[in-house]
């Protein structure tokens, strides 16, 4: 924890690229949340209303189908707002390397405190630092079934360190299998299908450099 509220940035993650159209998937990158996809403009690329059938689709999709990240149809919020994120830092269990923490100097003698102090202390500490994961709906288009994913972003709005200077940025993601409306050929000649993808999504944030 000291190494947290303390480290400077000792590297930056790299950039993710830009994407053409008729861009397959998304890109890998080390950047989460996935950049939008830049779609080719002709609608003649979209799927038609008889491509669209519920049933079939969620047949072709199978156990890959997660109603806690993904939906048919415009769904309600996805979670907290950034304000009420911040607000309940401090509700959150705090994790074992916290609670362990000896307060002091990293060189010096550890302070006598008493049980009461040290655990305000270490509540304002877990407040201060703690990363929470905000979810929002996505709308993919309507080349992605299903269209709205609910995806993660690390909560940004102030630096989570002692002194200032780190974020709270991914850590770790998990990937959910969409289908995705793919067209090979031009014109009349050409043949789409659904066709299933991954799509990789925040599961973690931690505060870092």
């Amino acid at each position: 924890i000291r190494a947290l509220l303390l480290c400077s940035c000792l590297g930056l993650l790299r950039p993710a690229g830009g994407q053409p159209f008729l861009r397959l998937r998304p890109s890998p990158s080390d950047n989460l949340p996935v950049k939008d996809i830049v779609e080719h403009p002709d609608p003649e690329y979209d799927p038609k209303e008889q491509d669209l059938d519920e049933r079939t689709l969620r047949k072709k999709l199978g156990s890959h189908f997660d109603p806690g990240f993904m939906a048919v149809a415009v769904p309600g919020p996805a979670n907290a707002s950034g304000a009420e994120a911040a607000a309940g830092r401090g509700r959150a269990a705090r994790p074992a390397e916290l609670r362990r923490l000896e307060l002091g100097p990293p060189q010096g003698p550890r302070l006598r405190v008493g049980k009461k102090a040290r655990r305000k202390v270490l509540q304002w500490l877990w407040a201060y630092t703690y990363c929470p994961v905000l979810y929002t709906w996505k709308d993919l288009g309507v080349r992605f079934w299903p269209r709205y994913i609910k995806e993660g972003n690390c909560f940004a709005e102030k630096s989570c360190s002692l002194p200032e200077g780190m974020f709270c940025k991914p850590v770790k993601s998990v990937t959910k299998t969409f289908l995705r409306w793919h067209c090979q050929g031009w014109s009349s000649q050409k043949y789409c299908t659904w066709i299933p993808v991954q799509y990789p999504l925040i599961s973690e944030c931690k505060c870092s450099c």
